[in-house]
């Protein structure tokens, strides 16, 4: 894809104020969700973390991938939950307490399993291991810069004023959200041609990991007896991932010399939302239905 130094400096400017909404709405006593409500939390965290590269990694087999393009999918699964997950569970009428911590608690995780889980890819399915590889100490220090830094600069604006950072929560989501659109349209826009051909050989791929795992999220949920909210925030937080931040981690380091890479974060990114608002839709209408009859 065209323009990789631009794109790279406004995602990074995207994802930085989306976690700086997201500090603003958090609090020291969201993060006690994990010893009030660890079930859903630690599911959750192991569906995201463990349960999702995994099945990335066998989804390149099953699509037969070459090396860019399982490099690509690979990025996507190792991303956390966004603001996007954020927004559908809210819309799903999910649990968004969990939503939100899981999001916060996957954002600090994957600032180490990133690197981790990237080199791993790169080693894999691009090279020798060493061979193309991406700096852990570079990648991990922007990565912390992006998204650690700015929600704790949002959750201590919050403990200064409560009524600012109210205020603002509101504005800053809309702004990264119209920001985050803006250029995920332009670069789509500006590379179609190049994504139209890409769709037959990584879009099922992409469709199907989106999918699977929001599926395999609501089952394991329903196994192990979480109420509907929760299975479907965790149906959520395992099948909608920061596609702006996977657009972002491809285009650092040696990644950057290998445009195939972002096609999947690039189409995992607007796919996301179409499979994202059918699945809120269908969720809404269960909690709904569910409230009324246990009203009756």
């Amino acid at each position: 894809m065209e323009s990789v130094d631009t794109i790279r400096i406004a995602l990074g400017v995207s994802i930085a104020i989306i976690m700086l909404g997201m500090g603003l709405s958090l609090t020291i006593s969201d993060f006690k969700l994990i010893s009030e409500n660890p079930k859903g939390v630690l599911i959750g965290l192991f569906n995201q973390l463990i349960l999702l590269p995994i099945i990335a990694y066998l989804l390149v087999f099953v699509f037969n991938l070459n090396g860019s393009l399982a490099v690509g999918l690979m990025l996507i699964a190792a991303c956390p939950g966004g603001a996007t997950s954020n927004l559908i569970t809210n819309l799903a009428k999910g649990d968004l307490g969990l939503s939100v911590t899981l999001t916060a608690f996957s954002s600090m995780i994957t600032v180490f399993t990133i690197p981790l889980i990237v080199n791993f890819s790169l080693g894999n399915f691009m090279g020798e291991e060493g061979e193309i590889s991406l700096s852990f100490l570079d990648s991990f220090k922007q990565i912390v810069l992006l998204t650690v830094v700015p929600v704790v600069i949002g959750m201590f604006i919050r403990t200064r004023s409560v009524q600012f950072a109210d205020k603002m929560e509101k504005p800053v989501k809309i702004a990264s959200a119209v920001l985050m659109a803006i250029i995920i349209a332009g670069a789509v826009a500006k590379n179609k041609d190049v994504l139209a051909a890409a769709i037959p050989t990584i879009g099922p791929a992409v469709i199907a990991l989106n999918i699977i795992t929001m599926v395999i999220g609501f089952f394991i949920g329903n196994v192990l007896n979480l109420d509907l909210r929760q299975k479907i925030c965790i149906s959520i937080e395992s099948g909608i991932q920061n596609g702006t931040l996977a657009l972002f981690v491809g285009s650092l380091g040696v990644m950057a010399n290998y445009s195939e890479i972002l096609l999947a974060p690039a189409l995992y990114s607007i796919l996301m939302f179409f499979t994202g608002a059918i699945f809120a839709y269908l969720s809404a209408r269960m909690v709904n239905k569910s409230v009324r009859k246990n009203n009756l």
